[in-house]
């Protein structure tokens, strides 16, 4: 394990500098305004362990490297948009210790807003985004060329399905390819139906990265193109047992 300001990073299989075929970076969920520091294992932090250990198993023992962010600050911040800047700070990590690999990013909450907001930097693949705030202001642009999947359970009473699908929906119609699961009972701290969570996240981000295929539905979904009805691919439900590489 490697570990500086920014990131934890965790090598799975042959992952060494040289041998890294893909980076998954973890940015955890956080609050609307704080600019304490969080502890280094703060629960949010801690509840991306298990994705990140379902996406190294995934992988099967080829170079994928793990990455959880370290935010400076517990909050978002307005215009400051600290937990965005961590991300990219943690990118430019990730390009100077590994190269020109593809990245993947995966953020939960706060850190989903974070993600979405990165998508657009260089060496992002693909971004999976989990129980993302998207405000009715958030930017779309970024998103085009970069393939996106956000889920959010619809008994979520912290984050707004209802926001996430106005997202999907608006960067879609910009051009982007989007697609959207809910997670039936879904909570916001993933805890139930945890298993589908892990599983899904793990087969998207080793399927953006190209190191899997991605399941049926979900590539069908990202090459809807803007003229697509609103709905499609936007509110697929999640099947119980999650989501394996091509279903």
């Amino acid at each position: 394990m490697e570990r500086n300001r920014a990131l934890v990073m965790r090598t799975g299989g042959g992952a060494g500098p040289e041998g890294a075929e893909g980076v998954v970076l973890f940015l955890h969920g956080g609050r609307s305004d704080g600019l304490g520091r969080p502890r280094r294992w703060n629960l949010p932090a801690l509840r991306m362990l298990p994705f990140a250990r379902a996406v190294r198993a995934a992988a099967g023992g080829r170079g994928v490297v793990t990455g959880v962010v370290r935010y400076r600050h517990r909050g978002w911040n307005g215009g400051r948009a600290d937990a965005l800047r961590d991300a990219e700070d943690a990118l430019t990590e990730v390009a100077r210790r590994f190269g020109p690999v593809p990245v993947v990013l995966v953020g939960h909450s706060m850190g989903g807003r974070a993600a979405l907001r990165a998508a657009g930097r260089t060496g992002v693949r693909g971004v999976v985004a989990l129980a993302p705030w998207c405000p009715p202001d958030e930017p779309v642009d970024q998103l085009t060329g970069t393939r996106t999947v956000l889920l959010h359970g619809d008994a979520d009473r912290i984050t707004d399905p209802h926001g996430s699908l106005a997202f999907a929906a608006r960067a879609r119609a910009a051009g982007a390819a989007v697609c959207r699961l809910v997670v039936n009972s879904g909570d916001h701290a993933m805890l139930r139906r945890a298993p589908d969570w892990h599983r899904t996240t793990a087969t998207l981000a080793t399927g953006l990265l190209g190191l899997t295929s991605l399941p049926a539905d979900v590539t069908s979904a990202l090459h809807n193109g803007p003229a697509t009805t609103r709905l499609t691919g936007l509110a697929l439900p999640l099947p119980r047992g999650g989501l394996a590489p091509g279903e």
